[in-house]
């Protein structure tokens, strides 16, 4: 038995949504290890740091943020929070499984902390447990956006189903 029209649209989805993750992850590995790596080689970090505690780096951050600047600030805090949104939007499109919060947030904490600790045994990157933090955060807004969207989605395609053509 063949797929109806809605089945095959939702396979396409999810489909593109699984390309989507795979892409991310790709793009995230970059950012996260290759360009760190580019700093060590060239000796941009002279010694390896790493923080336990938490809110630390952030209080820092945010204290500072006159002496930093705008730019330093934005890219440490909410730096994390957008570089890990579309984990939160990209796991329930591509895999139903993720289409609840309580299974997307905390696989994508878990995702950071590996990532994280990943940066702590290599030492390219550093590990931060406000990291975590700010990751986790990322991934509950995009699951929020993906929510919304879906929302909107069955909403759209519910009323466009159920409307009924009168003739006078």
């Amino acid at each position: 038995m063949g797929l109806n029209k809605e089945q095959r649209r939702k396979q396409i989805i999810r489909r593109c949504g699984k390309a989507a993750v795979l892409c991310y992850l790709i793009l995230l590995s970059y950012f996260l290890f290759l360009s760190e790596l580019h700093d060590h080689v060239y000796g941009l970090h002279a010694e390896y740091h790493y923080n336990l505690v938490p809110f630390r780096e952030i209080l820092r951050f945010w204290n500072a943020r006159e002496q930093l600047g705008f730019t330093a600030v934005f890219l440490n805090l909410f730096g994390n929070v957008l570089g890990f949104l579309p984990l939160g939007a990209l796991l329930p499109a591509a895999f139903p499984w993720f289409h609840h919060a309580k299974r997307t947030i905390p696989a994508g904490a878990a995702f950071s902390l590996l990532v994280e600790t990943l940066q702590l045994l290599t030492l390219i990157g550093r590990f931060d447990v406000d990291d975590v933090i700010l990751n986790t955060i990322g991934v509950a807004l995009g699951y929020i956006c993906f929510k919304a969207a879906n929302g909107v989605r069955r909403k759209k395609y519910r009323n466009g189903k159920n409307k009924k053509i009168h003739i006078h």
